[in-house]
């Protein structure tokens, strides 16, 4: 058997040296079928750039050709800034534009000259029958999807991920790492018996003045779910989108988990994530406090407000902020558990950079 082994990796070097691409099929997440030519050298990364990153290893963006750049670089410039200094060609792929804001452009994609396109099922979703030129151009388009936040689909995206990049052992570890770490989350959460608590998620981003998305399902919905808490969102919206200010003081949450990122074209966003300022986010969570009524609620009435990455949600590393979460509803089921350190960990061992920042921060009115 070994030596099968041994001659079926010897033929498939001699292919690959004599330039004939082999060929396999993956099922990605939308359970289609994906011919993709091993190993694919020229792809188009839509999204999930750590998760990318995290499976292919060193040397994985050197097979990138174009890059949907804007929901990097805009969305979170800190994160981006951090890659680019560690990994400095990153600047100079191919920027394909936005699915969200309507600027990808499908002529840029396939003048990049793709032999693969790895989109979130968001974006796939977003291009509708524009897809069907990536197939009539022979190029193979993978679907991945970590937006749904579950543990079984972060599983099976990081697994595909592998296929596609031949990195299978190295996604296994992660894949097993991921399910591992969430399932003991899980698992302590339901042991502790605790009534739900009700928990409040919005993505602080335009200021106080106006009331961001919260999550029905699907990402931080699926971090309150995981974590046992009760969330006022559930019912109200379908995947995202605003509470009424009334609905959310007539919630009387028990928690507030406000999501800020590095929007740096937004100053009343909580600025949260890579190079952030401590001070800074507990000013900016401040300013959402003094909305109108929110002195009644019981979570700022107790101290119970936070601010969360929001670029961590959708990702493999949000292990830590289903942790988090968890730690802050059950505290006594979490003392021995550091998310921050955590983090930390994840990154130096499965990332070019180093995780510098603010990801979590509780609110104090003493720093004020």
């Amino acid at each position: 058997m070994k030596l099968m082994k041994t001659l079926a990796l010897a033929a498939s070097s001699l292919l690959l040296a004599a330039g004939v691409s082999l060929a396999a099929t993956v099922t990605d997440l939308l359970d289609r079928k994906v011919e993709v030519g091993q190993p694919p050298q020229r792809i188009l990364l839509g999204f999930n750039f750590e998760d990318f990153l995290a499976v292919g290893g060193p040397g994985a963006m050197d097979r990138v050709v174009a890059l949907s750049t804007p929901v990097w670089r805009d969305w979170r410039p800190s994160q981006y800034a951090a890659y680019v200094k560690a990994i400095p060609t990153i600047a100079d792929k191919a920027d394909v534009g936005d699915t969200e804001a309507g600027t990808f452009s499908i002529e840029k994609a396939i003048a990049a000259k793709p032999d693969l396109v790895i989109l979130a099922a968001w974006q796939f979703k977003a291009l509708g029958e524009t897809v069907k030129q990536f197939e009539a151009a022979g190029v193979p388009v993978a679907v991945i999807d970590y937006n749904a936040q579950t543990v079984e689909k972060h599983v099976r995206s990081t697994l595909v991920l592998g296929e596609l990049l031949g990195q299978q052992e190295r996604a296994g570890k992660l894949a097993d790492f991921y399910k591992k770490t969430v399932e003991d989350t899980i698992a302590r959460v339901k042991a502790t018996g605790d009534a739900p608590k009700k928990v409040y998620v919005e993505l602080a981003q335009k200021g106080p003045g106006e009331f961001g998305n919260s999550y029905g399902k699907g990402m931080w919905a699926g971090v309150i779910d995981q974590t046992g808490g009760s969330n006022i969102a559930a019912g109200q919206v379908e995947n995202w989108g605003p509470l009424r200010p009334e609905y959310v003081l007539s919630s009387a949450p028990d928690v507030i988990f406000l999501a800020g990122s590095e929007w740096l074209s937004k100053p009343q966003a909580v600025a949260v994530g890579f190079a952030a300022d401590p001070k800074v986010v507990n000013a900016r969570i401040a300013a959402y406090l003094a909305r109108p009524g929110w002195d009644a609620i019981p979570a700022v009435k107790n101290g119970q407000v936070y601010a969360i990455y929001h670029g961590g949600a959708r990702t493999l590393s949000d292990f830590v902020y289903v942790r988090y979460m968890a730690k802050v509803l059950h505290p006594q089921a979490f003392k021995d558990v550091d998310p921050a350190a955590e983090l930390k960990a994840f990154y130096e061992t499965w990332l070019p950079i180093k995780a510098e920042g603010v990801f979590v921060q509780q609110y104090s009115a003493a720093a004020q």
